[in-house]
């Protein structure tokens, strides 16, 4: 009897003790947002495996802040690459009560969503995004982890006047943020080196059809053309000057279309080698802990890798460094900390400027041999 009321009130014990522990369990939410839909979910989709990937990595980790044990659940959410459902997406967060997001992808759908979480006090951190303009407005809630389009325009740029010595450009854009502002930072660095600009057309991020631009631009006899825009329209872009005989003219462009996926949306074409495309980073033989985290991404979700799932990965480890620093989970108490963040991470070691830019970033060229991308520096 009386070993019978041990073995009770040892039970009783332990169900309280497994109560306890259960109570002591805070889920933080974080939030992810990116075209997981349109002509542009390959990037999105990319984009948040690299975010689901960093939570469940924290979550093997015990991490305890506030006295607390936490665990990290991601709310994912998709802007169709649309500035209004950008917007919505991000109040939709901040009535969600998130802790923080990594997102957006496009800067069309970034720089408005900034507002909505700079009102809502609720840190953003983009590994995609490359618009200077995000951080202009000097928010304390906006960050980002990647160079910006002042460092891959004119790093074209100057590979195209000093390194191939180009003369003359063509320069299309897609008319979205991302895709002016970039072709606006290769044409005033372009110019400035001696090359000249002999013409300027727009198209937009849904079109297929260039027959016409291409034409116009073939008749000008440009050494080059740069796009401002993404792989959806640069695929069928090179296609249609692969149509045009316009087979010797070089193909600038930003990390937009310095995708995988660039290869298969060409169709084959021979322009394809003629591609030079710049992105933010190192490429993944050079990130710290690239090579390794790719292993890892691809079996996991194979097949869907584009560029910036090691962003997206790193971002949700700042916004939790930072949370651990500060010991709370809470916007208002760690934000200040993500301004003093020294963290080592997959894609280099992250520290911000003032303004939420990042630190010294890395810039990688690349082009395309046998229809896989490879890198030039």
């Amino acid at each position: 009897m009386q070993m019978k009321l041990k073995l009770t009130v040892a039970a009783a014990v332990a169900t309280l003790a497994g109560l306890a522990s259960a109570q002591d369990v805070q889920v933080v939410k974080i939030g992810h947002v990116a075209p997981t839909s349109g002509a542009q979910a390959h990037y999105g989709k990319d984009n948040e495996n690299g975010a689901r990937l960093a939570i469940e990595d924290l979550n093997t980790q015990n991490i305890v802040i506030g006295g607390k044990k936490i665990k990290f659940e991601l709310v994912a959410e998709d802007d169709a690459a649309d500035p209004k459902q950008g917007t919505a997406a991000a109040q939709k967060l901040c009535d969600s009560k998130v802790a923080g997001v990594v997102g957006h992808l496009n800067s069309g759908t970034t720089i408005p969503a900034a507002k909505v979480y700079n009102d809502c006090g609720i840190p953003h951190i983009t590994g995609a995004a490359t618009n200077p303009n995000l951080t202009k407005p000097g928010y304390k809630t906006t960050y980002r982890i990647i160079a910006n389009d002042n460092a891959l325009g004119a790093g074209l740029a100057i590979y195209a006047a000093d390194t191939l010595r180009l003369k003359k450009v063509a320069i299309i854009d897609d008319r979205t943020a991302y895709g002016q502002g970039v072709a606006e930072v290769f044409k005033r660095v372009a110019t400035s080196k001696g090359m000249g600009v002999v013409d300027e057309q727009f198209t937009t991020d849904k079109a297929t059809d260039f027959m016409a631009i291409l034409t116009s631009i073939k008749a000008k006899a440009p050494d080059a053309v740069f796009y401002g825009g993404m792989d959806p329209q640069a695929g069928p872009m090179l296609r249609q000057m692969d149509q045009l005989g316009m087979s010797n003219v070089k193909y600038f462009g930003g990390d937009g279309i310095c995708t995988p996926t660039l290869a298969e949306l060409s169709g084959g074409a021979k322009t394809l080698s003629n591609v030079i495309c710049a992105e933010g980073g190192s490429s993944i033989a050079k990130m710290p802990g690239g090579e390794a985290w790719k292993k890892r991404y691809d079996a996991k979700f194979p097949g869907q890798f584009q560029i910036y799932s090691p962003y997206t990965y790193d971002a949700t480890f700042v916004l939790v460094d930072a949370m651990k620093r500060a010991n709370s989970v809470d916007p208002k108490v760690y934000t200040p900390k993500l301004l003093e963040t020294n963290f080592k991470g997959v894609t280099a070691s992250i520290a911000f400027e003032p303004n939420g830019e990042l630190k010294n970033p890395a810039m990688t060229l690349s082009t395309y041999k046998d229809g896989k991308k490879v890198s030039l520096n």
